[in-house]
C-alpha cells in the first residue's frame, strides 16, 4: 500500500493582494514646504488655501469647508440645515455610523430606507415611503463608489422640497450619467480616512453650490466664530471640525493622484464584474447605464439557494484558493447596532423621544432587501495596485468554486 502523500494543490490566486504606495515624494514635497511655514493654522493657510483650489478643480463648489473627517464634512451639512428636535433625515441602513451621528447630535431623527437588491444604494421608492411631515432631507450614500439613482433620488426632494445631502465617503471619482458625485445634491460630503481612495490619515471636505446654505459654512465646523470678520460671538452652537495644514498638504498631493487612481479601480473592477457574468449563484455588483463606479471595495451576493452551502462555506473555498474573501460587510443594518436598539444617545436618553417630539422606536424599523445584502454578501479588496492578471486569477478562483457547488 502506498503511504506517499498525496500532493498539495496550489492555489489558484498565487500571490498576496496587491498593494499600493500611497505615499511619497509628492506628499514629502508638500509637507517640506508646509514646515518652513510660521504658521500651522488652517484660516488662509497656504497648504489649505491650495487645498481649495485643487479641490475645485475636481468638485467646482463655491463653498467649501476642510474639516477633521468625513463624519464632521456630514454633521456640518446637517448643522447647516438648523434642524428643529424630532425632524428627519432619511439616510441608507447600511452606512458607516459617521452618517447618522451629526444627525442625531443636532437633535434630530434619522430615518431608515430600504435598499436596491443589487447596487446597495437606497430605492427610491422606499425613501418615497419614508417621507413625512417632519422629513427635511435625504442624505445620499454612494455606497462602495457605485452611485445613487440621483436622477430619482433629487426628483422625489423636489417634489417634497427636500435637502440633499450626498455622502461621497467611499466614492472619490463616481459620477452619475457624467456628473461626479457631491455635486448634484445641495451638499457634497467627502473623506480623507486613511482607508479611502485618497487620504490624509483622517479629514473631509463639505461643499455646497447654494449661497443660502453655503455663505455661513465655515461657522458650523469652526465654533460658529467668523474668521471673515475675525470677531469671537457666536450666533449658535457649532463644533470645532477644523483641518490642519499638515493634513492639507498631504491631501493637496494626493488630489493630484485621484484620476490615475479612480480609473485603474475602475479597470479593475469593470473587469471583475465581466468576468463573473452569468456565473451560477454569484451576483456581481449593478452600476446603473451611464453610470460611472469608482469601486473603493468590491462587494458581490450569493444565491445560496443556487450553490447550496452556507455562506461561511463558500468563503472558506474562496480562502482556500487565494482570495482575500470576507462574508458580509458591516455585521447587522445600522437600527440594530445597540446604541439604535436601546435609544441610548445621550447619557441613556434621548431627549426628543423623552419630549414627545418623535415617536421613531428602532425596535421595530426593519428593512428586508438591506438585511439580507448583510446576510449573502461577500466582500473583496480592490485596489489601483491590481493588474489585469491578478483579477484574472481572482476570478477564475470564483468561478471554480462556484461552478463545482451549484446544483
Amino acid at each position: 500500500m502506498s503511504t506517499a502523500t498525496p500532493p498539495v494543490l496550489k492555489p489558484i490566486v498565487d500571490e498576496p493582494v496587491p498593494q499600493p504606495v500611497r505615499w511619497g515624494d509628492a506628499e514629502l514635497t508638500q509637507l517640506a514646504a508646509m514646515v518652513r511655514q510660521k504658521s500651522l493654522f488652517y484660516w488662509n493657510g497656504p497648504q489649505t488655501s491650495t487645498l481649495l483650489a485643487d479641490f475645485r478643480r475636481h468638485y467646482p463648489l463655491k463653498h467649501l469647508f476642510p474639516c477633521s473627517s468625513g463624519s464632521a464634512s456630514l454633521h456640518i451639512a446637517v448643522a447647516a440645515l438648523r434642524l428643529k428636535p424630532g425632524e428627519e433625515i432619511i439616510v441608507s441602513p447600511i452606512t458607516d455610523m459617521g452618517s447618522v451621528i451629526g444627525i442625531l447630535y443636532q437633535q434630530g431623527v434619522p430615518v431608515f430606507a430600504d435598499l436596491d437588491p443589487r447596487t446597495y444604494n437606497m430605492d427610491p421608492e422606499s425613501v418615497r415611503r419614508a417621507i413625512t411631515p417632519k422629513t427635511r432631507a435625504i442624505m445620499a450614500v454612494h455606497l462602495a463608489g457605485n452611485p445613487c439613482d440621483m436622477t430619482a433620488l433629487l426628483a422625489i426632494a423636489k417634489e417634497h422640497h427636500l435637502v440633499v445631502i450626498e455622502d461621497c465617503a467611499q466614492s472619490w471619482g463616481a459620477k452619475h450619467r457624467g456628473t461626479p458625485v457631491g455635486l448634484m445634491g445641495d451638499f457634497g460630503c467627502y473623506s480623507f480616512n486613511d482607508f479611502k481612495h485618497i487620504a490624509c490619515g483622517d479629514g473631509g471636505m463639505v461643499g455646497t453650490n447654494r449661497d443660502d446654505l453655503g455663505a455661513g459654512l465655515s461657522k458650523w465646523g469652526d465654533k460658529c466664530y467668523d474668521r471673515v470678520a475675525g470677531t469671537r460671538d457666536p450666533e449658535e452652537l457649532a463644533p470645532n471640525y477644523r483641518m490642519s495644514e499638515p493634513e492639507s498638504a498631504v491631501c493637496v498631493a494626493q488630489l493630484g493622484k485621484l484620476e490615475n487612481i479612480v480609473a485603474r479601480r475602475n479597470r479593475a473592477g469593470s473587469l471583475l464584474t465581466s468576468l463573473l457574468q452569468g456565473l451560477p449563484g454569484v451576483l456581481p455588483p449593478v452600476t446603473r447605464e451611464g453610470d460611472f463606479h469608482s469601486y473603493w471595495f468590491y462587494f458581490l451576493r450569493l444565491d445560496l439557494a443556487v450553490l447550496k452551502v452556507s455562506r461561511a462555506d463558500f468563503v472558506a473555498e474562496l480562502r482556500a484558493q487565494g482570495v482575500a474573501a470576507n462574508a458580509g460587510y458591516i455585521p447587522m443594518p445600522v437600527y440594530r447596532y445597540k446604541v439604535f436598539q436601546n435609544h441610548n444617545f445621550f447619557g441613556g436618553a434621548w431627549p426628543v423621544r423623552d419630549f414627545g417630539l418623535t415617536t421613531m422606536d428602532y425596535t421595530r424599523v426593519s428593512c428586508p432587501v438591506a438585511q439580507a445584502i448583510l446576510d449573502d454578501g461577500v466582500t473583496l479588496p480592490l485596489n489601483e495596485a491590481m493588474t489585469d492578471a491578478y483579477i484574472e486569477k481572482v476570478a477564475r478562483a470564483i468561478r471554480t468554486v462556484a461552478e463545482r457547488l451549484a446544483t
